[in-house]
């Protein structure tokens, strides 16, 4: 595709009769943009990332469920999470593996509600509904593949 473009670019150039040297300096410069952008474009080194240190990373990182949101995390492919929240809902959620689904739903309560939720698997199904003084602050963790928790909460 730079090919392509640096091509056209020069023919385009060629034909508003820009002389010799400013064409050469054009080209060099645009040359050396190209390639200057890809060097600074990543500072994480992808290559010593895996399975087993994305899962470091994540635990890592300290999430403030000072204020109220949803902070919501999904690794792999074809994951889901359909949210129905109120405004006063903090939700955590983080899904790796592949084709992972998370139903939520407490948007018919005003009452605060805490919760984290993490699939860590694959083909794996939690579906929560409602809130109440024993859910909130719930931490649900499913570590495997093709489980499926459901939670009523009235």
């Amino acid at each position: 595709m730079f090919l392509l473009f640096y091509l056209q670019f020069s023919q385009i150039c060629y034909s508003c009769n820009f002389n010799k040297q400013a064409m050469f300096n054009l080209r060099w410069s645009v040359l050396a943009l190209f390639t200057w952008l890809p060097l600074h474009a990543q500072e994480i080194d992808w290559d010593k990332v895996n399975s087993n240190t994305i899962f470091n990373l994540i635990a890592r990182q300290h999430t403030d469920q000072s204020s109220y949101g949803s902070d919501i995390i999904q690794i792999g492919d074809y994951n889901n999470a359909e949210l129905s929240l109120n405004a006063r809902t903090n939700i955590v959620v983080k899904q790796l593996g592949d084709f992972n689904t998370l139903y939520f739903i407490n948007s018919f309560t005003d009452k605060e509600a805490k919760a984290a939720i993490t699939a860590q698997g694959n083909n794996n199904i939690i579906d929560v509904t409602g809130s109440n003084s024993i859910s909130d602050g719930i931490q649900i963790n499913v570590k495997g593949d093709n489980k499926t928790v459901f939670m009523r909460n009235y």
